[in-house]
């Protein structure tokens, strides 16, 4: 394929939609996602539980409205993802001493141990899908993924 100049272009490098950098992070998201969805179903969780204990592990015990706000989803959801984790002895609610209607959740220690075997498979995913990249393409794409996660109000 050649340009206006007449310089080749890789068929990649195509102008339009899927050279842009939120079709390119949406598509692989998915990809990523559906990988991992898979790897952690063989411990009876989908990512929004992953994501549920993630949020507990880096805070201090936290209320389900708190963690509704923290995670931007439905409270109802948050009661939901705790309810299965709850079962699975993951997390722990605790009715709040100075206010009976509010529950505060808290990862136990079997979900800090969940949570650590997700992260293991994550790792071995981050692995498989930078194999084609350097170790200064890995580390660059690392920091800007951060930084936009930051700017989006994410951890």
């Amino acid at each position: 394929m050649s340009d206006v100049n007449g310089e080749a272009k890789a068929a990649g490098d195509a102008p339009g939609l899927t050279s842009t950098v939120v079709f390119r992070l949406g598509t692989l998201g998915t990809v990523a996602t559906d990988r991992f969805t898979r790897e952690i179903e063989q411990l009876g969780l989908k990512p929004k539980h992953v994501g549920l204990m993630a949020a507990l592990s880096l805070a201090a015990a936290a209320s389900q409205q708190e963690l509704a706000a923290r995670m931007g989803v439905a409270p109802s959801l948050v009661v939901s993802l705790a309810d299965h984790l709850e079962s699975l002895g993951a997390v722990q609610r605790i009715r709040d001493p100075q206010d009976r209607r509010r529950q505060v959740l808290t990862l136990t220690e079997e979900g800090q141990g969940l949570l650590k075997r997700c992260t293991s498979m994550a790792r071995t995913l981050d692995e498989e899908f930078t194999a084609g990249l350097t170790k200064t393409q890995r580390k660059a794409l690392t920091e800007a993924l951060r930084v936009m996660a930051k700017d989006a109000g994410l951890p």
